[in-house]
C-alpha cells in the first residue's frame, strides 16, 4: 500500500506528487480552452454587428492604423497571409473594408476601413467588455492583475524559444 500525501492522496508510486509536476500536464490544456471559451462568448456577442470570428482583430487593427497591407495585417494578427486575404475578401463584401491601390506603390494592395467598419469599433470595445467582465467574475482586482502578469510571462517565455514563422 502506498503512502498518501498532505491532502491523504497518494500517485500511482505511493509517493507524493510534486505539485509543479501536475501544474505543468495541466497549464497548456487550461490556457487553451479558457482562450476557446472567450473567443467563443466574444464572438457570440458579435453576431448582432454581423462579424465573424476573427473579423473584430482586423477592425481594430484598422482601426489603429488604417491603410494596412493584407501582409501586414495577417503579420499583426499572427496568422497566415491566404488566410488573412479570404478574411480580407469576406469583409470587403460584406461592407466592412475596401481595398485600393496604393498612392505612392500601385502594385501595393491596402486595406481600409469603411464607415460600416468605422462603426463597428465601439460595438467590438463592448463586446470585449462583456467578456472580460464575465471572465473574471468573482477574481479580485489584485487576482486579476496578477492573471494578466503571469499571462504575459508565459507568452514572452514562448515567444522567447524561437517559436517558428507562420
Amino acid at each position: 500500500m502506498g503512502k498518501k500525501n498532505k491532502d491523504g492522496k497518494k500517485g500511482k508510486s505511493g509517493k507524493k506528487k510534486d505539485s509543479a509536476e501536475i501544474a505543468l500536464g495541466e497549464l497548456g490544456p487550461a490556457i487553451v480552452q479558457a482562450a476557446r471559451t472567450m473567443r467563443t462568448v466574444l464572438s457570440r456577442n458579435l453576431l448582432d454587428s454581423g462579424l465573424y470570428a476573427g473579423q473584430d482583430g482586423v477592425v481594430l487593427a484598422l482601426a489603429e492604423t488604417d491603410g494596412l497591407t493584407a501582409g501586414q495585417l495577417a503579420q499583426k494578427l499572427g496568422v497566415k497571409a491566404p488566410t488573412m486575404t479570404r478574411t480580407i475578401g469576406r469583409m470587403e463584401a460584406q461592407g466592412f473594408l475596401v481595398r485600393r491601390a496604393d498612392h505612392d506603390d500601385a502594385r501595393l494592395t491596402k486595406v481600409f476601413l469603411t464607415e460600416m467598419g468605422r462603426e463597428c469599433v465601439a460595438e467590438i470595445s463592448r463586446s470585449v467588455a462583456r467578456c472580460d467582465e464575465l471572465a473574471v467574475h468573482g477574481l479580485s482586482d489584485k487576482e486579476v492583475r496578477t492573471l494578466i502578469k503571469l499571462l504575459k510571462s508565459v507568452d514572452a517565455n514562448l515567444h522567447a524559444t524561437g517559436m517558428p514563422d507562420e
